[in-house]
């Protein structure tokens, strides 16, 4: 009963089940919402003009030199002393016309496969804290058991469709941390994985391990994307060592980069929406150029996460007024430029309360009526990013669900309109339980929810009277109770193991920096 409850969650019929079920797809999404814009098009206009002109006249601070002979072999201005790049605006525009449209990304399964391109909806879990938190245990430093728990989690929904940076396994040594979060995403996972750019050598292991993992060529592997990572600039107008060597690392082998500026308005970001989104969009256009000099046509996708600090305190805020508008003015600067983009919810509440609860929403709907592609952060982000919770990622994942629902949108055709087999069938001041419509569909019709209770109050006292936090911690550790990981061919896994022992016997590869 409990593995049948646990099926339903992911709206997929199971054996025990004699009725009809409802057949909801959640893997393949298409935003149902007209877009909404914050600023006329001229002004969207301006800022991108604006953008070009920091470009060619600020320019931007390149850490790494092979990045910045890159940049110059294109044709930018390099001032190797100040380490400064001036990127004219044809180099740009060039760089635009190259960057994918439409991207296809390989996962481990072929109905796991995602496309990111303008008008598709993708989810990913609250990403890259170092605390996990639940109701039975705390608050705590990232761990190996809390990376598998959550990673178990994500796989389960099956509206989660890329796995995110998750939580960082404090426990488990940096320069072999890399092996054990692609090992845990190969074997509990069949979905479109993550890897962080730490340096060539972590990057290159875990390319290698995906190849093999998947069972293709290095041709195969660079032909197509079977991974992601995401560049975030060092605002403002910085583009860091890791971050840019990640960009070509992954531009060279055919590999998805999300870049992503985290502009805090007030912070490192003017205080208005328009110009920390103009500067977002310069650093962006500085990434994507690099990309495209490295390797023309190489996956990569538009983002931004622009927010306000509170002006008392200074600490991050999320789901505002500012950060909804910022995402609408992102979505029109990628729609402008034609590229598939990130945006993100979250929450800076420190707990899975009210607060938590209006500001993912606030900004989970920021990041639909702007038309993102990919929204990072939809579910279980708590503390600005200092903690991911069990909790929230259940009770998240509901309105996700509920989301996904309305992507199938509704049909009004003669059987749902229902004249002969509800409406004519029942009197005046009657009711349509019985009716042959109501009949045939009961048990198809409607969203059946994962932790909302729709009990009375007297049978929700029966039951427990359980608030939502405490029916969400006994959904995640009903699913934690399963199995559910895909099948994986058992020489792969061996291969993939004595890969692990062997580099782990060299001395790993530790971050660079």
């Amino acid at each position: 009963m409990r593995q049948d409850r646990s099926e339903r969650r992911r709206g997929r019929k199971t054996a025990a089940d004699t009725a009809p079920k409802r057949n909801a797809d959640y893997r393949q999404l298409k935003n149902p919402f007209p877009l909404m814009e914050v600023f006329p098009a001229h002004q969207i206009a301006d800022m991108h003009e604006t953008a070009l002109k920091m470009l060619e006249e600020l320019g931007m601070k390149v850490l790494l030199p092979e990045a910045r002979k890159i940049y110059a072999k294109g044709g930018a201005s390099v001032d190797e002393d100040s380490e400064m790049v001036y990127i004219g605006r044809d180099i740009v525009e060039a760089a635009l016309t190259t960057a994918p449209r439409s991207i296809n990304c390989r996962a481990g399964a072929r109905d796991r496969d995602i496309t990111l391109e303008l008008g598709s909806l993708v989810f990913q879990a609250g990403a890259g804290a170092p605390n996990a938190t639940d109701l039975e245990r705390g608050r705590r430093p990232g761990s190996a058991q809390d990376y598998l728990e959550y990673l178990k989690l994500t796989h389960h929904f099956d509206v989660f469709h890329m796995i995110s940076p998750q939580v960082e396994p404090q426990d488990v040594p940096t320069h072999l941390r890399h092996y054990f979060t692609t090992e845990a995403q190969m074997t509990l996972t069949d979905k479109f994985p993550f890897i962080y750019s730490r340096g060539t050598p972590q990057v290159m292991d875990c390319f290698e391990m995906i190849r093999d993992f998947r069972g293709v060529s290095d041709t195969e592997f660079q032909a197509a994307p079977h991974c992601y990572t995401i560049i975030n600039t060092n605002s403002p107008r910085t583009l860091d060592i890791p971050m840019a060597q990640g960009l070509i690392d992954f531009a060279r082998h055919g590999q998805v980069s999300i870049v992503t500026p985290f502009t805090l308005m007030g912070a490192m970001a003017p205080i208005t929406v328009a110009g920390s989104i103009t500067l977002s969009h310069a650093e962006v256009l500085a990434a994507i150029t690099l990309t495209q000099l490295a390797n023309p046509g190489a996956p990569v996708c538009y983002g931004t996460f622009t927010s306000n600090v509170d002006m008392k305190s200074g600490a991050p805020a999320f789901g505002t007024p500012a950060h909804f508008q910022a995402s609408l003015a992102a979505g029109q600067l990628a729609r402008f430029l034609g590229l598939p983009w990130r945006s993100a919810a979250g929450s800076a509440a420190n707990t899975n309360d009210v607060q938590a609860a209006n500001e993912n929403q606030m900004g989970l709907w920021g990041c639909l009526m702007a038309g993102a592609t990919v929204v990072i952060h939809s579910a279980g982000w708590l503390e600005g990013g200092l903690s991911v919770s069990y909790e929230k990622l259940i009770t998240d994942a509901e309105v996700l669900n509920m989301i996904a629902e309305l992507c199938a949108g509704a049909q009004a055709g003669t059987d749902e309109i229902g004249y002969d087999n509800a409406l004519k069938e029942v009197e005046p001041s009657g009711h349509f339980f019985a009716s042959s419509q109501t009949m045939a569909r009961y048990n198809t019709e409607f969203y059946e929810p994962v932790v909302h209770d729709y009990a009375n109050f007297g049978t929700w006292t029966e039951r427990g009277g359980l608030d939502a936090n405490q029916r969400a911690t006994q959904v995640w550790k009903d699913i934690l109770s399963h199995d559910n990981r895909p099948r994986t061919d058992d020489t792969r896994v061996d291969a993939l193991k004595s890969f692990i022992a062997k580099r782990t016997a060299e001395g790993g590869a530790p971050p660079e920096s």
